[in-house]
């Protein structure tokens, strides 16, 4: 028996690439154990003691395989048996074109799944520092939030600083406080979502000139205070809080989560100058979240200015928007095709401190971490999964494909796939590419593990 089958993977993180790790690993015979360091110490963000709780947006994006990458990367998880997509899958809300998820039930059957597993142990503690030398194979999924102790031990040992960027959370709206006298109900273009309905989303419009004294008032509301040493921390341009938004000029939010395509407001049979869109939060429906309206204002100007929106003149917030502090790697400087950390090979990384972006991009990194692993303990090798895959154009990205000088966090996107051959163009490119990746996922997937020599 070699070193690494003497011990136990150990797996840092609870959220859903660890959950998604330890699951993987423990579901090819492979004894896991899993530290959370919740309750014992919380975080800025986090609410509850639940293992893959949901901090930000409920959620999962496009889940159109066909035509998005984020939903090409779901279906490929299914495939590759995903505890994160099966529990998606089975909380899923009504969202149009969108997997968004019952937070609490989707949280409560992840945990359920951990919890039950024969294999994994679940440990509630806080690793302080860098893990003992005798765990030979772990996996530190500690995601945005890492304690101040293990990121200062991870930087250390990388011998540079961790990046770090602003995420920003969206406030949610009490269901009966609406007033849907000037709201309605349609999804945009009428596209149906996965439970087939076609009026998923609560749209509040707005004509020119409430749109004008919104962004105003978004503009000189008072916004939270960056300590010293935060000033320079960049935001993910993928999460811009809505009034750093309304700073880039007086049209950004109608062209981007203000903007009005596809919508009819049925007062009148005209699309609106402007609508804020609320999705679904919970399953009861009592719930509802303001669709990209992440913010750092201050919790007295955002109810002052979120009920300048029409039809939320009396809203009531179950959570008003919040902001915290996010940490990554430089991967492609740092780690290796197998996630490993180049300078302590015993020790890879998974989820959004590898510098993904987004709930199913952190857990797709968790599952390959996890076969990764796995294939470790087990004296095998695990081919990475083919650049042409989802899975693979991530991965691919972010042990090398990034330019390490200039590395940021990243969505999955078609523009990280290798082009197909000829000239292809619009729909019909992207759909090609997502049956091309299904067909190299499947013989990936069918591929058997070799022994490492």
């Amino acid at each position: 028996m070699t070193a690494s089958k003497q011990n136990e993977i150990h797996v840092i993180g609870g959220g859903l690439a660890g959950c998604e790790a330890a699951f993987q690993a423990a579901n090819v015979g492979v004894p896991v154990v899993l530290h959370e360091m919740r309750p014992k110490r919380m975080t800025e963000a986090h609410s509850t003691q639940g293992l893959a709780e949901l901090v930000c947006s409920n959620s999962f994006r496009s889940d159109d395989w066909e035509n998005n990458a984020v939903g090409l990367l779901h279906e490929e998880m299914r495939r590759a048996g995903s505890l994160i997509l099966s529990a998606g899958d089975a909380h899923k809300l009504p969202a149009g074109g969108a997997l968004a998820v019952d937070r609490e039930g989707f949280s409560a059957a992840v945990e359920k799944a951990i919890t039950e597993h024969p294999l994994i142990r679940i440990e509630r503690e806080e690793i302080t520092g860098l893990p003992p030398d005798d765990w030979a194979n772990v996996v530190i999924a500690t995601g945005p939030l890492t304690s101040p102790a293990l990121a200062e031990a991870i930087r250390a040992l990388s011998g540079e600083d961790s990046l770090a960027f602003f995420d920003a959370i969206a406030p949610i709206v009490e269901r009966d406080s609406i007033n849907m006298d000037i709201a309605w109900f349609q999804s945009r273009y009428d596209k149906k979502g996965p439970g087939g309905g076609d009026a998923d989303y609560i749209n509040c419009p707005m004509d020119e000139a409430q749109y004008h004294a919104f962004i105003t008032a978004l503009k000189t509301g008072e916004t939270t205070e960056f300590k010293e040493w935060e000033k320079s921390t960049p935001y993910f341009e993928g999460c811009l809080p809505i009034e750093v938004m309304a700073s880039r000029g007086e049209e950004t939010l109608r062209f981007g989560p203000m903007k009005p395509v596809g919508l009819s407001d049925p007062r009148t049979g005209r699309r609106p100058h402007a609508v804020v869109q609320l999705r679904q939060d919970n399953r009861l429906g009592t719930l509802w979240n303001m669709v990209g309206f992440q913010t750092k204002l201050k919790y007295g100007a955002q109810t002052d200015v979120f009920r300048m929106i029409p039809a939320l003149e009396n809203a009531r917030f179950a959570r008003l928007g919040g902001i915290h502090r996010n940490t990554f790697l430089n991967s492609p400087r740092l780690l290796d095709t197998e996630l490993r950390l180049k300078a302590r090979p015993s020790l890879r990384f998974a989820g959004q401190i590898t510098g993904v972006e987004g709930y199913v991009e952190s857990a797709a990194i968790g599952l390959l971490a996890g076969r990764f692993a796995a294939a470790e303990w087990r004296d095998e090798t695990a081919a990475p999964p083919p650049p042409t895959t989802a899975l693979g154009a991530l991965i691919a990205h972010i042990t090398g494909g990034a330019d390490e000088k200039s590395f940021q966090p990243m969505n999955v996107n078609f523009g990280l796939f290798p082009p197909l051959e000829g000239k292809v163009k619009g729909r019909d490119r992207k759909r090609l590419m997502a049956h091309r990746a299904i067909k190299d996922l499947e013989e990936w997937l069918g591929t058997p593990r070799a022994a490492a020599e």
